[in-house]
């Protein structure tokens, strides 16, 4: 079995306004057990990962690039200890600019990790502000350069556009100061206002306006145009990269592939079952010191999706490469046709222009990439239509 893993650092040493992902500040204290218990949660996976041929190692967050460099590596070799880690493996990790000096990066880099993805987000000090980040655009120039010094073979930025107020010029100009840098991958997001966050409550009580839709969408127009002519290939709705330089352990999601979630919060899936942690990671540490007899111990639900859910799940992911999908991949996993299953969703989609069928490859058009939540939405709206009609009447 080829298996990803992932890992989930949730200490920050900020939280940021817009940020709903499992992540806590101001537990310094708990990062030396955390450390521990991300070994024991590794070795109640031995039975899978003993089995397993793995491909990636990712560290997301929170902020991998707070933890101690050492507990990272010490983590890794767990994972080589008790798997089959290739040797083209990709080691990845996720860092804040200007917190993680080249010492760091250098011992991470002899401890195996091969790429690094600083969470720039913009190069305009007022747009880092309104973001809550802690740097400056020097720093993120700082550490690409310790980066490279380091030896890591990739470096990606992460840059977020559609900033209540961002004008079309000051978001090119952030991207022009990305790809200066000349980083192998970049991420460009669409602020996105989540329920309860702080900056979900502000916008809901009138104090910051809500993100304009249709800027967003002209500036997503205008950053697949810019990046492409400056040599990047975009692979995936918010993701591009220079040619080899894709991410390998994202792409196991949107194929569908095995990955085991390590870490407070964090989620897997092996063999057709989804696993979800203990959420906080308090609880999380203390399941290491009270698993004796249980098989997982830091899992705290696993189930698998029914069959409605299944297919959703796969047109969601799949749909997310630019290259689109065979459709015949589906016949293989569901025992039936796409267009038995979701035909009448999948023409309306055609004839709408949101997606595009050649031969056996189903794709987003470029319109549709803009609107692939309302596409999926209507795929699992007809799904359950069908779950609905076979229901006995009651």
């Amino acid at each position: 079995m080829s298996l990803g893993v992932y890992i989930h650092i949730p200490f920050c040493v900020l939280k940021c306004g817009y940020c709903d992902f499992n992540t806590y500040a101001n537990l310094e204290s708990l990062k030396l057990p955390y450390a521990s218990a991300l070994i024991a949660d590794l070795e109640s996976w031995s039975d899978v990962l003993g089995a397993a041929d793995v491909h990636s190692i990712s560290f997301g967050g929170g902020t991998p690039g707070e933890f101690p460099a050492h507990d990272l590596v010490r983590t890794v070799q767990a994972a080589r200890r008790l798997a089959a880690v290739t040797s083209e493996a990709e080691i990845s990790l996720e860092a804040n600019p200007g917190t993680t000096g080249e010492a760091g990066l250098r011992q991470l880099a002899a401890g195996g990790f091969n790429r690094v993805s600083f969470g720039a987000q913009s190069f305009d000090p007022l747009e880092l502000r309104f973001l809550d980040r802690v740097h400056s655009p020097g720093a993120i120039t700082a550490s690409v350069a310790n980066a490279r010094a380091a030896g890591f073979g990739s470096v990606g930025l992460d840059l977020i556009y559609g900033l209540p107020g961002q004008s079309l010029d000051a978001w090119l100009r952030s991207l022009r100061s990305a790809v200066a840098l000349r980083p192998e991958h970049l991420s460009c997001y669409a602020l996105t206002v989540e329920e309860g966050t702080p900056l979900g409550l502000a916008v809901q009580r009138g104090r910051i306006p809500d993100p304009d839709p249709d800027s967003a969408a002209t500036m997503y127009e205008a950053t697949e145009e810019f990046l492409n002519a400056a040599g990047y290939r975009h692979y995936e709705i918010s993701n591009w990269a220079l040619p080899g330089h894709e991410s390998r352990h994202n792409r196991t999601y949107w194929d569908g592939g095995d990955y085991a979630g390590i870490g407070a919060g964090a989620h897997g899936f092996i063999g057709g079952e989804r696993f979800e942690n203990i959420a906080h990671p308090r609880t999380y540490i203390a399941a290491a010191g009270s698993g004796e007899g249980t098989a997982r111990p830091f899992v705290a639900n696993s189930y698998v999706p029914a069959r409605a859910t299944a297919i959703s799940d796969w047109f969601e992911t799949r749909l997310r490469l630019v290259e689109g999908v065979d459709i015949r991949s589906f016949e293989v996993e569901f025992r039936s046709t796409i267009d038995t299953v979701i035909g009448a969703a999948l023409d309306q989609c055609v004839g709408y222009g949101l997606l595009a069928r050649d031969g056996h490859q189903l794709r987003l058009t470029p319109r549709g990439r803009l609107l692939h939540s309302e596409v999926c939405a209507r795929v699992l709206a007809h799904l359950q239509s069908q779950d609905s009609a076979r229901r006995p009447l009651e």
